[in-house]
């Protein structure tokens, strides 16, 4: 087999600790809170002011915002008060900053990256294209978020990134989300409360609800049941989980691409949101809409998640549902075939799996493709994102996993019309990690969660073992080629 070859682009993302959001920082003991609010309490007027002026001459160049975050973090602890007259401003503002810390987002690692085209080509030259990158970006604690990269891909092949601004922000959370009553009643029925609990609650709601409209519903539940067994508390309990598990976020219009980060927002998220796959979905209309697949993770369990964004400004995450959505890896196909949605998996951690549905919500069925075959992949093998639709086929980017737990990056070529045949394999990797690529915070890796074709080229950028990312091409020709010989 001749080797492909690639052309790797002088073009490295690093992480910045420089990066900062703020953060609550509030002591989980209710007695502390009180004593650290009595201590700016205590100041005089003048002395708080001077207080907060010191920590905003220190602070505001790094913000946005900084007025509006320490105010909601006020918010949070106001309950303490132990005074019934009113606060200045400025001494809500420093009560706010006593609750408050700078997280560095991507001070650990910058990895994982994806890239689809960008939904405005306005003004693009011609032959170029435009495109946003997600990455997932690690800090302190390896708690894991989605940051975004955009750039232009020219008509000869040269990757330009646009600047990356010093400033980050967080969307605002849309306070009252809706939710299809199918899919909600689905996902409680699938993790175990099936009963009349839940009956009783989704009987007073439509096809489509509120969070204001369950709480209601909830609330009348409880009321009927004042002594309430148990398994009541549970369902219930679990339902306000599964509403906060499902949310809205919007991003302003007047935030660069580079500003924007999806922090973790739900409780199953807590301890991070991993490995977002992104892909421009082509639907039966000839719109288009951005899905994601992403694994929340709580420190304990993780929680198959899925993204959709028409703008990557205004954003839904929903959990998926379905007895073949419980692990890591899944990867949708970038449109439906002979009327179904596919899907990449991971269902053993072993071999790479495929699955198809009526509806993208909705995954049951999963099936072998692939089960590792050269000893670069001996103990794993699983996607790096989306199917790649070509004229010879599906072209699916793979990762494996060999001797030394080393990943290296291979691909497949699947039947268009039957996606479950396998035409095409290489038997050598695609991409190995080399030089310094190997060293990082988990050596001897090259991994990607997304690629997409330009022209006659594969642009496939990867992460570089755990730490910061960089961007190659292929031939695309070469690689059908060589993928075809096989």
């Amino acid at each position: 087999m001749k080797k492909v070859k690639l052309q790797r682009h002088e073009v490295t993302l690093l992480p910045e600790s420089n990066r900062v959001i703020i953060r609550p920082f509030i002591p989980s003991d209710g007695q502390r809170v009180t004593t650290i609010i009595a201590r700016a309490l205590s100041l005089t007027e003048a002395e708080a002011e001077q207080e907060l002026a010191a920590v905003k001459e220190e602070f505001d160049g790094r913000h946005f915002d900084i007025d509006s975050v320490l105010y909601s973090h006020f918010e949070k602890v106001s309950s303490k008060l132990f005074t019934q007259r009113p606060l200045s401003r400025s001494r809500q503002l420093l009560v706010g900053a006593l609750f408050s810390g700078e997280y560095a987002l991507e001070s650990a690692a910058l990895f994982n990256p994806s890239i689809v085209p960008h939904p405005d080509q306005e003004g693009v030259p011609e032959g170029a294209l435009r495109f946003i990158m997600s990455l997932r970006a690690t800090g302190e604690g390896h708690i894991s978020s989605i940051e975004f990269r955009s750039g232009m891909i020219l008509a000869d092949g040269h990757i330009h990134l646009d600047p990356v601004s010093r400033f980050v922000t967080v969307p605002e959370i849309l306070p009252n989300p809706t939710y299809r009553k199918d899919s909600f009643v689905s996902k409680l029925y699938e993790m175990g409360f099936d009963n009349e609990w839940t009956q009783g609650v989704m009987e007073e709601l439509g096809d489509a609800f509120s969070r204001v409209d369950l709480r209601k519903s909830a609330r009348l539940m409880k009321s009927r049941n004042r002594n309430g067994t148990r398994d009541l508390s549970r369902t219930l309990e679990c339902m306000q989980w599964l509403a906060d598990s499902n949310y809205e976020v919007r991003f302003s219009e007047k935030l660069a691409v580079s500003e924007r980060i999806i922090f973790p927002v739900s409780p199953n998220e807590s301890n991070g949101i991993e490995d977002a796959r992104f892909v421009r979905f082509s639907r039966e209309d000839g719109s288009f809409i951005y899905y994601a697949t992403y694994t929340a993770y709580n420190g304990r369990a993780i929680l198959p998640q899925l993204i959709e964004t028409k703008d990557f400004l205004n954003f839904r995450i929903l959990t998926l549902n379905g007895a073949a959505v419980q692990n890591k890896g899944m990867a949708l196909f970038p449109r439906c075939i002979d009327g179904q949605y596919a899907m990449l998996s991971r269902q053993d951690d072993e071999n790479l799996f495929i699955m198809f549905s009526a509806d993208p919500h909705f995954w049951n069925d999963a099936q072998i493709l692939l089960r590792p075959a050269e000893m670069w992949e001996g103990v794993k093998i699983g996607n790096c994102g989306s199917p790649i639709e070509t004229e010879e086929g599906w072209l699916v980017i793979t990762h494996g996993v060999g001797p030394m737990r080393k990943y290296c990056i291979g691909a497949v070529l699947l039947d268009l019309e039957d996606p479950t045949k396998v035409i095409g394999r290489l038997k050598r990797p695609l991409l190995s990690p080399e030089g310094n690529e190997r060293e990082g915070y988990v050596p001897n890796v090259v991994y990607s969660c997304g690629s997409l074709i330009h022209g006659r080229r594969l642009v496939l950028p990867y992460a570089m073992s755990d730490k910061a990312s960089a961007i190659t091409t292929v031939d695309l020709d070469d690689l059908l080629a060589a993928l075809k010989e096989e």
